[in-house]
């Protein structure tokens, strides 16, 4: 029976169409994004100063390159931020990612397009741990002004280490050389500085503490504590803070307030009864702003070094020649 020549034209255009809806099928194929299957992965210990490391996941339509971006987010894992420099396959984690959780955003792309996917989160980012005790590398400073009834903050500095807390101790500096006491009691991060304080220079010692030990690092001493009011006096004044020996030398510890703000002289006697008395004098390195705490020290000459009453009295006096009123203290050696 023979075909006739419309039955096989149909037949022809039929295998063409055919051939055709293949090629085009495999084209369609062809022409697709990547798709992701499987979501990237983080291998790699959330500690800062570790190393975190993306697996790509799995792709559909054969990717031909990935590029990756760190993200920095929150406990939960959201609020996430991308971190800058965190373009790499692996990445160190540093100081600003503790606390946080990471995650890696993986975009793959082919000829066709690009698609991205997101891994989960890591558990949370801990601190560092250290194998070295502190070590200052910039001092701690205090903001603030030296003033009475004013707050003063430390900053504890820069510190290699990686310290896990900072302890605090505020210290009084006398107005004219570095000689400094602790502040009983003066322990916290902030400080407000009292009435006593007036004429004393302050500074702060912090103490950086981890799991290998501790070291500590003193700031800057502050200018003068000067009063609430503006001083106003008609001549010096003196007092007398405290009074030690050591062996048979005495140190005394005064405050002078005077308004001329320059140097003045410290006029010292020794006195005992049924004895001549001994005048020395001192000066001032710098001048009361307008108060200044100082401390003196000198050994009494022979006749007031045995057992009795003995009385040292100090007056300052201004370059005007104003003299303050005198102030004593009186002991008995045995």
């Amino acid at each position: 029976m023979r075909t006739s020549w419309k039955a096989r034209a149909v037949v022809s255009a039929l295998g063409v169409l055919a051939a055709l809806l293949a090629v085009g099928g495999a084209q369609a194929m062809r022409d697709a994004a990547p798709v992701n299957t499987a979501p990237p992965t983080i291998s790699g210990t959330p500690t800062v100063g570790q190393a975190l490391t993306a697996s790509d996941g799995t792709w559909s339509n054969t990717p031909t390159s990935f590029a990756y971006q760190w993200l920095r987010c929150n406990g939960g894992g959201n609020s996430c931020a991308n971190v800058a420099n965190g373009t790499l396959k692996t990445y160190t984690l540093v100081g600003a990612d503790a606390s946080h959780t990471m995650r890696v955003r993986v975009t793959a792309t082919n000829a066709d397009g690009s698609n991205a996917a997101q891994s989960a989160q890591t558990a949370t980012v801990a601190a560092a741990t250290s194998s070295a005790a502190p070590k200052n590398t910039a001092p701690p400073t205090i903001t603030g002004t030296p003033k009475v009834g004013q707050t003063l903050t430390a900053d504890p500095g820069s510190w290699s280490g990686n310290p896990t807390s900072f302890a605090y101790q505020w210290q009084r500096c006398d107005a004219d050389v570095a000689a400094c006491q602790d502040v009983i009691g003066a322990t916290s991060k902030a400080y407000a500085v009292p009435i006593a304080d007036l004429g004393y220079r302050l500074r702060v010692v912090v103490t950086a503490h981890n799991a290998k030990g501790t070291a500590s690092a003193t700031s800057a001493i502050t200018t003068v504590v000067v009063p609430v009011a503006k001083l106003i006096n008609p001549r010096p004044t003196l007092a007398i803070l405290g009074v030690q020996f050591t062996g048979s030398t005495v140190y005394a510890h005064f405050r002078i307030c005077d308004a001329s703000a320059k140097n003045l002289s410290i006029i010292e006697t020794d006195s005992r009864p049924g004895k001549l008395s001994y005048t020395r004098r001192f000066a001032t390195l710098v001048p009361p702003l307008p108060c200044g705490v100082y401390t003196r020290h000198w050994l009494p000459v022979a006749r007031f070094r045995g057992p009795g009453r003995y009385t040292l009295t100090l007056r300052a006096q201004n370059k005007s020649g104003l003299i303050s009123l005198p102030a004593r203290r009186t002991f008995s050696h045995g």
